[in-house]
């Protein structure tokens, strides 16, 4: 049983999806910190909430991975071919819950890293501008501008 608790971990720290996830939280933990030092004050990205939100990521993302391994989904169908290039997967390619919950994951992460950027001063006003009117268009899912 250890032994395959082990491999388990092992196979997901070398994911790339699961690596990607961590990395955009890491980068969003830090502009939320400057951007915490900027306003001297705690901010949803960096305070008690940014931090639940967070683990809960990674929490979801293991229990994901350890889903796939049971039932073995493909949602491949789900991503359009001509993005497959451009994220570097190759056919036949295997998208199971956990890598298609990733991929919406980072999307999540970098929209709040561009809203950590506009708002601790550096030059992405304009583009965080459009892409939260992008957001407002299509999802009332938008990002606090505490």
């Amino acid at each position: 049983m250890e032994e395959a608790i082990l491999s388990f971990v092992d196979t997901m720290t070398h994911n790339s999806f699961f690596q990607a996830v961590a990395l955009a939280i890491v980068f969003d933990t830090l502009m939320g910190l400057l951007r915490a030092a900027k306003d001297k004050r705690f901010n949803s990205c960096f305070g008690i909430n940014g931090a639940i939100r967070k683990v809960a990521m990674v929490i979801c993302t293991l229990f994901l991975g350890l889903a796939d391994k049971i039932i073995g989904l493909n949602l491949i169908g789900f991503i359009p071919k001509d993005l497959w290039h451009i994220v570097g997967m190759q056919t036949p390619a295997v998208i199971g819950l956990m890598e298609f919950f990733a991929i919406l994951f980072i999307v999540y992460e970098i929209v709040s890293i561009l809203k950590n950027m506009a708002l601790a001063g550096l030059p992405v006003k304009g583009l965080w501008v459009k892409v939260k009117a992008f957001l407002s268009k299509y999802t009332t899912e938008l990002p606090d501008d505490d």
